[in-house]
């Protein structure tokens, strides 16, 4: 078993909620600060409007990002939306989808440590970079849950369809 050195200097990491809220402001986002530690981004996504709920964890020095669709999953098609989850996540690198049947609610998930004393604080360009990822991932994979709840289509083949990359111009 491989035992791991952890000593290091010590780091002062800041909330980045804070950055966050800047962010939004910058990016004339509505949002609203639910206290300290967390925050709800509004943002308009290329097919519906997104809920970004940011979370701080300072016990765990993290970071975590709930990018909620504003789609409810009819309880027939629960089954196929988790078979689709699942076949999407297999191709994502950063975050994944879920369902949260509580709340019938889709979304996207992502959380980063800040606790490495040679990254240091999650800082402005990092949150940024969640942000866009989160958003750019809905926008890309959107299609394939409608075609899944409303085209009657399979999770197969709603990902074909929604991947289907165009040549050339119109």
């Amino acid at each position: 078993m491989t035992t791991l050195n952890t000593e290091h200097s010590e780091v002062i990491l800041h909330n980045p909620v804070d950055i966050v809220e800047e962010l939004a402001a910058a990016n004339d986002w509505a949002y609203e600060r639910q206290g300290d530690d967390e925050l709800t981004l509004f943002i308009s996504a290329q097919y519906t409007d997104l809920q970004m709920r940011i979370y701080w964890r300072d016990d765990f020095k993290t970071l975590q990002f709930a990018c909620i669709f504003d789609l409810k999953v009819p309880p027939v098609r629960q089954r196929d939306v988790y078979q689709t989850i699942g076949r999407i996540n297999e191709r994502l690198w950063i975050g994944h989808f879920e369902f949260w049947a509580e709340e019938e609610a889709l979304l996207y998930r992502h959380a980063s440590l800040a606790n490495d004393p040679l990254i240091g604080a999650i800082g402005e360009e990092h949150i940024a970079t969640i942000i866009e990822t989160a958003v750019g991932e809905c926008d890309r994979f959107y299609p394939v849950f409608q075609f899944v709840m409303w085209g009657g289509q399979t999770p197969d083949q709603a990902i074909e369809s929604a991947m289907l990359e165009c040549a050339g111009t119109a």
